[in-house]
Order: structure tokens, then C-alpha cells, then sequence
């Protein structure tokens, strides 16, 4: 027997709206799993590490809010509910990500980009518009943007300073996640991009990542 709800119009306003001010409030996020770096001892960093440090979780947590609003936008106009369920599911575990990494830049005396509502608004367009297409160009609009991500993630590993165990924690465990993220959107149909699409992706990708290591 099916439990699934059905909601009305503006049932799905008030809950998008919750989510869209969980995903951009500091502090309003709740991770279902401990953060990878919960019990690590917290290390000695230089000025310069710390804030290097710093931009690149800030990077990561922005990426995080994107990944919120593309599946958000995706869940809201996915045609089949199967896949609707998915996008969700998998913002869910987005959450998790997007704490740990909020919790992290507060250890480095920091703060999440400025820039986050601007890229959140952009993100959630292309998801939407991406699952009003079709749900195959959606999950594999997913597939290639976790291709992205993971590239960044690993990037981030190597430029990480080595004694920054507490973050390079965090990035291990989300680079993993988002691998896994990357497979399921495959294997539930979604297309391959074709390299020019996924040259112009990564371009826009430089752009986020060049602006929210330092705003």
C-alpha cells in the first residue's frame, strides 16, 4: 500500500519556502549523521592555512546549497514519481553536507558566501528546467553536476593543508557521497552529456568557485 502524501499547491509553496530558508539561514541545517570531523582534534593552523582553508570549505558549502536548489528544482517538476522521490531522497542527504560544512567554517572562524542566494536562485532554475525537459536530461543533468563536484572535492584534497585532518574528513566522506550520488543518477536513466554541455557547465562552475572563496 502506497503512504505517499499528496500535496496541494500551496502545501508545496509553504514547504519549498521552509526548505529555501533552512538551506540559506546559518545554523538552520540538521544533519541526520555526525560530521567525519566530530571527533577529531581540532589542528593548529597558520593564519594563511586557516583562511586557505577556509575558502575551500566555503566553496564546498556553497556547492552544497546548489545541489539543494538543483534538486529541489528537479523534485518539484520531475514527471515520474519514482524519480521525484529520488531527487528528494538525495537532497536529504545533502543536508548532511551542507551542516558539516557550516559547522566547519564556524571552526575557522569563518562564514558561508554572501554570494549563496544568487547561486541557490540560479541552481534551482536549471534543476526545474532541466525536469520540465524530461526526467532522463534531469538525472543526467545531476550525473554531470556531481562529475563536477567530485572534481572539485578532489582538487580541494590535494590543496587541503595535511594537518587539517578535521576538514579533509569532511571532504573524503562527501566525495564519496556524491561518486555514489553520480552512479544512482546513471543507473536510474539519466543521459550522458555530450562534452561541449558539460565544457559550458564546467565553465560556470569556475565562475561560483572563483567568486565564493573569497565573498
Amino acid at each position: 500500500m502506497s503512504t505517499s502524501r499528496h500535496y496541494s499547491l500551496f502545501d508545496k509553496i509553504i514547504i519549498e519556502s521552509d526548505r529555501v530558508l533552512r538551506t540559506l539561514s546559518k545554523n538552520a541545517s540538521t544533519a541526520a549523521q555526525a560530521s567525519p570531523a566530530q571527533n577529531l582534534q581540532e589542528p593548529a593552523l597558520s593564519d594563511t592555512e586557516a583562511k586557505h582553508a577556509a575558502g575551500l570549505m566555503r566553496i564546498n558549502h556553497t556547492g552544497e546549497v546548489c545541489a539543494q536548489a538543483l534538486y529541489q528544482g528537479q523534485a518539484l517538476t520531475a514527471k515520474l514519481p519514482d524519480v521525484r522521490e529520488e531527487m528528494e531522497q538525495a537532497a536529504q542527504e545533502e543536508v548532511d553536507h551542507l551542516s558539516w560544512c557550516d559547522e566547519r567554517l564556524q571552526q575557522l572562524n569563518s562564514q558561508p558566501s554572501l554570494l549563496n542566494p544568487v547561486f541557490y536562485g540560479l541552481s534551482f532554475s536549471m534543476g526545474a528546467t532541466a525536469g520540465i525537459i524530461s526526467d532522463k536530461i534531469s538525472l543526467g543533468f545531476v550525473a554531470a553536476t556531481e562529475e563536477l563536484v567530485c572534481g572539485h572535492l578532489e582538487k580541494h584534497l590535494e590543496e587541503l593543508p595535511e594537518s587539517d585532518t578535521k576538514s579533509r574528513a569532511i571532504v573524503t566522506q562527501m566525495l564519496e557521497d556524491e561518486a555514489r550520488h553520480q552512479q544512482a543518477a546513471l543507473d536510474a536513466g539519466g543521459s550522458q552529456f555530450p562534452a561541449p554541455v558539460k565544457m559550458g557547465m564546467k565553465l560556470m562552475s569556475k565562475v561560483m568557485t572563483k567568486t565564493t572563496y573569497r565573498i
